[in-house]
């Protein structure tokens, strides 16, 4: 990968119309297995857009909360409300989800992006390779289009994966940290993705785990500890001035465990 990555001058696939699903409403969710109570009557309300970012201690629910909220595992408790509509089939179609380890078929890599057109039957057949072309292009894959999807380095199958999910126009995307491991070249190009994402009227939830990326990339933030909202509000806000212990321990980058 290039130590310099410029932003493509693709546009974004398509540009998102407002969803009737958001703002979402999280009310007395909780979420229990074998016993344990993992999150514990969470109430927060999702923004219509820009980019949220949860972050918190390793263990505290993070991921979990992105599969509860879409609808990959069901709520012991509570309810999730996406505009006035609880989830269903309409409402997870509106949605994707990015997990930190790609997911990708043993295809090329304009392959593992046809196919998604494919099955979801959104797009006209007339419009695929147009759409493909872009996608590649946006995600700067264009040069390994023909590549084994499998054999690409880690940053790209990521790239690979993010624009899969947004080649779908989705109105919200779940991003489970994407660029962790990566190195920052990666990062950046993926961030680029998120930020032409975000432009374009798509709604992002990320699991984070950077502070430096939370602030360059959100807008507000929810931080979990122990499987609960501890503070949530606007990104200046709670980067500058955290209110609660463990917000306030973590962003000054000490230890926080969850217990």
């Amino acid at each position: 990968m290039p130590s310099t990555i410029r932003q493509s001058n693709a546009p974004m696939l398509k540009e998102t119309k407002s969803s009737e699903f958001l703002p979402a409403t999280i009310e007395d969710l909780s979420y229990s297995t074998n016993g344990r109570k993992l999150l514990h009557e969470l109430h927060f309300k999702l923004s219509a857009s820009g980019c949220t970012v949860i972050m918190g201690p390793n263990g505290a629910g993070k991921s979990l909360l992105l599969r509860v909220l879409h609808g990959l595992i069901p709520v012991t408790s509570g309810r999730v409300l996406w505009g006035k509509t609880p989830h269903s089939k309409i409402v997870w179609r509106s949605q994707a989800m990015v997990f930190q380890k790609p997911v990708l078929l043993r295809r090329t890599v304009r392959e593992n992006l046809a196919y998604a057109l494919k099955i979801t039957k959104i797009h006209e057949n007339s419009e695929h390779k147009q759409l493909i072309d872009r996608a590649l292009e946006l995600a700067l894959l264009t040069k390994a289009a023909n590549n084994p999807a499998r054999l690409l380095s880690g940053g790209e199958q990521q790239r690979l994966a993010i624009a899969r999910a947004l080649i779908l126009n989705p109105n919200m995307i779940f991003l489970d940290e994407p660029t962790a491991s990566l190195d920052p070249a990666s990062t950046l190009a993926i961030e680029l993705l998120i930020r032409e994402a975000r432009s374009n009227n798509i709604k992002i939830v990320l699991v984070s785990h950077d502070v430096g990326q939370a602030k360059r990339l959100a807008d507000d933030i929810i931080f979990l500890n122990n499987g609960r909202v501890v503070e949530q509000g606007p990104a200046i806000e709670i980067l500058s001035d955290p209110q609660s212990n463990a917000a306030r321990q973590y962003l000054a980058g000490q230890i926080v465990t969850s217990r």
